[in-house]
């Protein structure tokens, strides 16, 4: 593979990038008033995307208002003010040649109740992260388990927020099921303890994925794109594997690709990584079970990493090289020498230190 296949155009669905690089979807707590980001971070997308990345990702918008915030100041998009915000920024990102793709969360055991009106958290069972909420400095809270009706209300707020992006004209919708959060926990049998039909086999530990993904699509237009990420690691015990093997792995793709999603976004600690002691990534792994188009991130940072990484998948995104460097994209078609940067050096994204 050699570089003109990271500058040649890709079709997806009915829309056609003009590269394979992207910028990936990035927690920030920069919404300080109305849910609606600092404008330097909103301006931050349009100029990646005017700096040649074909796809732009918004951070993580959290979907339930009473329960689903994990970190402070994080964005919303439910109100006509967060629309018409949003909608601004799409409306730029296309005028550079760029699709806009809009990802959803809840963050389910490792919400923080004190900034949820709630004022609790919600989890398939009532199993709490093991490490400190590095938020507070203190113990994450024992959640409750989610009834039928938490089940219902918490999927109609995925389906809420997914109305809010089609109205501010985001050309796709991605379903957060990665990282330890809300479906993915109800996903991996080290978090779900269930005894019904949410909780046992990975059919039944699908289940609450499955009832998003259906929900949201009933939603979304047959115009724009619904992708789906997911990860074998989570934020919180970042050393629990949270698929018990190869076999399990490709069992829940093999449940994803029946759903109406259009692509799978796959995220990972380092792309090159051999998976579940085989000699094979998570990449190849995944594109053995499906010929959906695939996205991936992690340690994605340069010419020869994104040639890499696109060996097994059709996009690259790139988080922190892209977060730092503002002309990432052109570094990267030039072919020189770029920095590896350790998740230290991005803690810009976290603060209130304006974005370039």
């Amino acid at each position: 593979m050699n570089n003109d296949i990271i500058f040649s155009p890709f079709k997806i669905k009915n829309f056609t990038l003009h590269n394979r690089l992207g910028v990936a979807p990035m927690t920030r707590i920069s919404s300080p008033a109305k849910s609606i980001p600092r404008q330097d971070v909103l301006d931050f997308l349009v100029r990646r995307a005017e700096n040649g990345a074909a796809i732009v990702y918004t951070e993580a918008i959290v979907t339930d208002y009473e329960s689903g915030q994990g970190y402070p100041r994080q964005s919303r998009l439910t109100t006509q003010l967060q629309i018409d915000a949003w909608r601004e920024v799409v409306e730029k990102i296309h005028s550079h040649g760029g699709i806009a793709i809009m990802q959803m969360f809840h963050c389910g055991r490792m919400a923080w109740p004190e900034i949820n009106p709630a004022d609790r958290t919600l989890a398939p069972s009532r199993l709490a992260p093991k490490q400190i909420n590095p938020m507070t400095g203190q113990p994450y809270p024992l959640p409750d388990v989610m009834s039928q009706f938490d089940i219902d209300h918490v999927i109609n707020g995925f389906v809420e927020t997914a109305k809010g992006a089609v109205m501010a004209g985001f050309d796709g919708i991605e379903i957060h099921g990665a990282h330890g959060y809300l479906i993915s926990q109800f996903l991996s049998s080290y978090s779900n303890q269930r005894d019904d039909n949410y909780g046992g086999s990975l059919e039944n530990r699908f289940r609450f994925a499955r009832e998003v993904i259906e929900s949201v699509a009933m939603v979304v237009p047959g115009d724009r794109l619904l992708t789906f990420r997911v990860s074998n690691w989570g934020v919180a015990d970042m050393e629990v594997s949270l698929f018990e093997s190869a076999e399990e792995w490709q069992e829940m793709i093999g449940l994803l690709v029946q759903q109406p999603i259009d692509a799978i976004s796959l995220s990972t600690y380092n792309f090159r990584d051999k998976a579940f002691g085989t000699d094979r990534n998570m990449a190849q792994l995944t594109r053995d079970v499906t010929p959906l188009p695939l996205m991936i991130c992690g340690q994605i940072y340069d010419r020869a990493s994104a040639e890499e990484a696109l060996e097994s998948a059709d996009i690259a995104l790139s988080s922190k090289s892209i977060l730092l460097n503002p002309n990432w994209v052109e570094d990267v078609r030039a072919g020189g020498k770029l920095p590896l940067y350790k998740s230290e050096d991005a803690n810009v994204a976290y603060s209130d230190e304006p974005l370039l």
